[in-house]
């Protein structure tokens, strides 16, 4: 007797259940990308218990005739393909047909329909049981899900908490909105908004939705292409961080997707503008002939590979880069008393939808008036119509070096100098300073022929034996920097020279490092070794906080600061200088109380 017998539909379409609808974001992912293929303006989400209890969406797309609506809860029944060669050429969102039989086979679904000629009533339990009737309806779609998992206690049981399931609905739904600024989107659980944006098309003003008004006044405009792709959208000045890599939205003909890649070449550019571990704000819109790229790799549709990748990296890293190149990165200490920030509560409150507007709240409601310090925020008052000025660029005379002269006034802590100029005061970190100053030094030196220095006494290292196997694919090329190196004995090198630009004081410690950043990568990144040399080597050059140096080392230590390439940040992404504007000085001394 055979063993192998094809599953019944109901059974297979669970099967497909636990691939495409795991959680309540699954769900709430697949209605409203099936709402803007249909061409709609303005779709709402509306969660009952993030979406547990039940998940409305409603939509004024192209709505569907009777037969349509039948026919989207059959498994691969879809308008988006007609033969094999459209799976080339995909520009929907979706396309293979399985999500709304999945999403039936474990809930209770009612659908309302209308093409503009005739409205559609249609109701399932567990994906059966379909009945439909008419109904009135005005042109769109109208989705609810109610009772999710129902019928699969054992899914329903790994469910998140009910707050993990809003986050990440929450944060899809940002991401589609950003994906879409044209498309008015509302989002709201137990009948409160959580989301909503105008569908003007201006991203900026959904960045500021989303994020607040302080991060949209610190986003970047970016805007290039070549003869693949063209690329659009924000990025964040590198004083605004999050502390995961949720922030960087990659979208690609407006689909949001995840690509480790590029998410690597993103952060690679801020290398050295922020601390380890902490990465920025990123909406960038990838357009691309759909041939060059293949979405059908994943249930999620969120993977996607690229035909020309290196092509894309490319404009990736010279856009952000050179745009980070253009601006003046010194963060201001602004001051900004309470009014401010009632000002910015009022603005919260009429739009409905800030997470922090109770926080806000607390400074808003106090009746005294204070002066606090705020980094992030450069101007007083604040508005959305401010949000679009890019006063920060350089003009065409400082562009020969990123910061205006500096005169030295003294220094404090025997760590930080106090200098000055015509726009304000500026407090300098000697160390941080120092340290950028000589990683550009010897990051130009390890691009160059390099001269080697041979020791007096070699220096010798034990290393484990897997250790030594990874060192020893890289003799050569650590040859080609300067340090000529051989085995020498069990599970030991001796290394008998090193490049010239390294001190003799400290060219012992410089070499244990170097040797165990090598060491312990078997996957070498040449440009991440390169960059981390650097900045070890000049960690190790620089002068050190609490090390008194004279005015003269003072001067010369501003003047060299002013040459560097990138002058605002140490390697390790610290900032070298900060700045109190004139304006800011008299305001806190009560001089200027406009």
């Amino acid at each position: 007797m055979s063993k192998i017998k094809v599953m019944d539909e109901i059974l297979a379409n669970k099967i497909a259940a636990g691939e495409v609808v795991e959680k309540t974001m699954n769900v709430v992912k697949e209605l409203v990308e099936n709402s803007i293929d249909a061409k709609s303006s303005e779709i709402i989400i509306s969660l009952v218990d993030s979406g547990v209890k039940s998940i409305i969406v409603s939509d004024n797309g192209i709505g569907m005739d009777e037969d349509d609506a039948k026919m989207a809860f059959l498994r691969h029944a879809t308008s988006k393909l007609k033969s094999l060669d459209d799976l080339f050429y995909i520009e929907s969102l979706g396309f293979r047909g399985e999500a709304l039989p999945s999403i039936a086979s474990v809930s209770d679904v009612i659908l309302k329909t209308s093409d503009g000629n005739v409205g559609t009533l249609i109701t399932l339990s567990g994906g059966t049981d379909i009945k439909c009737s008419r109904c009135d309806l005005q042109e769109g779609t109208t989705i609810t899900v109610a009772n999710l998992f129902y019928n699969t206690p054992v899914r329903l049981k790994y469910l998140k908490n009910l707050y993990v399931e809003l986050a990440n609905i929450v944060d899809y739904v940002n991401k589609m909105a950003l994906s879409y600024p044209n498309i008015k989107f509302t989002l709201k659980n137990n009948d409160k908004i959580l989301l909503q944006t105008d569908g003007n098309g201006d991203l900026l003003k959904v960045i500021y939705s989303i994020y607040g008004v302080d991060i949209a006044k610190k986003m970047i405009p970016i805007d290039g292409e070549n003869d693949d792709y063209y690329i659009s959208g924000y990025i964040s000045y590198p004083e605004i961080t999050k502390s995961n890599r949720s922030a960087i939205t990659t979208l690609v003909n407006g689909r949001v997707i995840r690509n480790n890649e590029l998410n690597k070449i993103i952060v690679d550019c801020y290398h050295t503008y922020i601390p380890k571990g902490k990465f920025p704000i990123i909406v960038m819109n990838i357009e691309v002939d759909p041939i060059l790229i293949d979405i059908n790799i994943h249930p999620t549709k969120m993977d996607i590979k690229f035909s020309k990748m290196d092509t894309l990296k490319s404009l990736v890293a010279s856009l952000i880069e050179e745009r980070l190149k253009q601006l003046t990165l010194i963060p201001t200490v602004a001051v900004r008393d309470l009014s401010s920030v009632s000002e910015v509560s009022t603005q919260i409150k009429k739009s409905n939808i800030s997470t922090f507007s109770e926080e806000v709240n607390d400074f808003s409601n106090t009746n005294y008036e204070e002066m606090v310090l705020d980094f992030s925020v450069q101007e007083e008052k604040v508005s959305y119509d401010s949000l679009n000025d890019d006063t920060s660029l350089v003009s065409e005379e400082e562009k020969k070096y990123r910061i205006k002269e500096m005169i030295p006034r003294g220094i404090v802590y025997l760590t930080y100098i106090i200098a000055e100029n015509e726009d304000g005061m500026y407090i300098i970190d000697q160390h941080a300073a120092a340290e950028r100053i000589n990683y550009e030094k010897v990051l130009s030196s390890l691009k160059e022929k390099v001269l080697s220095v041979d020791l007096l006494v070699p220096i010798r290292i034990e290393l484990t034996f897997n250790e030594l196997l990874v060192l020893r694919g890289h003799f050569e090329m650590l040859k080609e920097y300067g340090f000529f190196i051989e085995e020498f004995g069990h599970n030991t090198v001796i290394v008998r020279s090193h490049p010239s630009w390294i001190k003799d004081d400290i060219a012992s410690e410089c070499i244990h490092k170097v040797i165990d950043i090598v060491a312990q990568k078997e996957e070498f990144d040449f440009d991440q070794f390169v960059w981390r040399m650097a900045a070890t080597m000049a960690c190790r050059m620089s002068v050190k906080a609490n090390d008194y140096i004279s005015y003269d080392d003072q001067v010369f230590l501003l003047n060299e600061l002013r040459k560097c390439d990138n002058p605002f940040t140490c390697p390790h992404g610290r900032p070298t200088i900060i700045t109190y504007t004139k304006a800011d000085l008299e305001k806190m001394f009560k001089r200027s109380l406009d």
